[in-house]
C-alpha cells in the first residue's frame, strides 16, 4: 500500500514538473507550494486507513506533521521574502519526518519535500530570454 502511494506521489511530482516546464507560469513557486500541499494531503488521506490500523491514535501526528509543514509555505506566501524560508523549512521538516518514518509511511512524503526543494532552487534561477 505504501509503495503504491509513494509511486503515485512521484508521478504527481513529475506531472507538476512537466506542467511547469510546458506552461511556464508567472509564479512558479506558488504553483509548487500548492502542488506540494495537494500531494501531501492526498498522500496523508490515502495512508490514513493503513496508518490507523497500524498505529491507532498516533496516526494523527504521524500523518499530521507533514500536512502542517506543507500548509506553512502556502500561508507564508503572503509575506514575500519569508515564503522562501518557509519553503525550505517545510521541505526540511517533511524530508526529516519522511526519513524518520522511512521504513513505514514516511517514504511517501519524500516526493513532496523534493518538489518544495526544487521549487526554491529552480524558481530562483534566472530565465533565459526568448529573444536572444
Amino acid at each position: 500500500m505504501v509503495g503504491l502511494v509513494a509511486i503515485g506521489a512521484v508521478a504527481a511530482v513529475l506531472l507538476v514538473g512537466v506542467v511547469v516546464l510546458v506552461r511556464r507560469p508567472a509564479d512558479v513557486r506558488r504553483v509548487v507550494r500548492w502542488s506540494a500541499l495537494a500531494i501531501t494531503v492526498l498522500v496523508a488521506a490515502a495512508l490514513t486507513p493503513y496508518t490507523v490500523d497500524d498505529s491507532g491514535a498516533a496516526a494523527a501526528y504521524l500523518l499530521g506533521v507533514p500536512v502542517v509543514a506543507a500548509v506553512l509555505p502556502v500561508l507564508a506566501q503572503r509575506f514575500g521574502r519569508w515564503a522562501v524560508i518557509a519553503d525550505m523549512v517545510a521541505a526540511l521538516v517533511i524530508a526529516g519526518w519522511g526519513l524518520l518514518l522511512g521504513l513505514g509511511v514516511g517514504v511517501a512524503f519524500l516526493p513532496a519535500a523534493l518538489l518544495l526543494i526544487v521549487g526554491v532552487v529552480g524558481a530562483g534561477a534566472p530565465r533565459q530570454s526568448a529573444t536572444t
